[in-house]
């Protein structure tokens, strides 16, 4: 195969793999979907450019960096803000489980989106990329462009807000407490 079509190839597998989480994370920031498709359709261009190699282990942290910046510029311009919705998150019940749980699961939801939309917005950027997008802390710090330490301690204290603001609200049987998920 020739390096041309490696590199096609290289970048088609990344839109697949891909395009739908950035799309999602990106509109967490424009808080329009269109806007984020095309945030996200700009990095892939961008990346179309890049050396593979360059990128070798790095093709996540690159391409959430560049769909974060390009959606930051145009925050900025547009001077909006987004808020967390079950449907930014994609929240769907798994199964049928009991009306009585389904009831619970959606207060317990609720609260805990309105909680996360008040944290200060580094904070909740760096819950989403680890939760929502299952991305490390050192992979938050390169796409944040902070130091590992800033992003730990912005962690530790976007979940401890989050346990004395959800402390009461959370129903005691729903597995996925935050209590756990900090261990992680």
């Amino acid at each position: 195969m020739s390096n041309d079509t490696s590199h096609q190839t290289w970048v088609k597998e990344s839109v697949s793999h891909y395009q739908t989480r950035l799309i999602r994370y990106t509109r967490g920031i424009t808080g329009d979907t269109e806007t984020a498709k095309d945030v996200v359709q700009d990095a892939f261009l961008k990346l179309c450019g890049q050396d593979q190699s360059e990128l070798n282990g790095r093709l996540a942290p690159w391409l959430y960096t560049v769909c974060r910046n390009r959606a930051l510029d145009i925050r900025r311009k547009e001077g909006r803000m987004n808020t967390l919705s079950p449907a930014t998150l994609g929240v769907k019940p798994a199964s049928m489980p009991e009306p009585n749980v389904v009831a619970a699961r959606n207060e317990d939801h609720a609260a805990v989106l309105d909680a996360v939309g008040e944290l200060p917005k580094d904070q909740k950027e760096v819950f989403r990329l680890k939760f929502e997008h299952h991305m490390t802390y050192r992979q938050i710090a390169e796409v944040m462009d902070k130091p590992l330490s800033t992003v730990s301690f912005m962690m530790t204290k976007a979940l401890k807000t989050l346990r004395v603001e959800l402390r009461d609200h959370m129903s005691p049987n729903i597995p996925g407490r935050l209590k756990e998920a900090s261990h992680e």
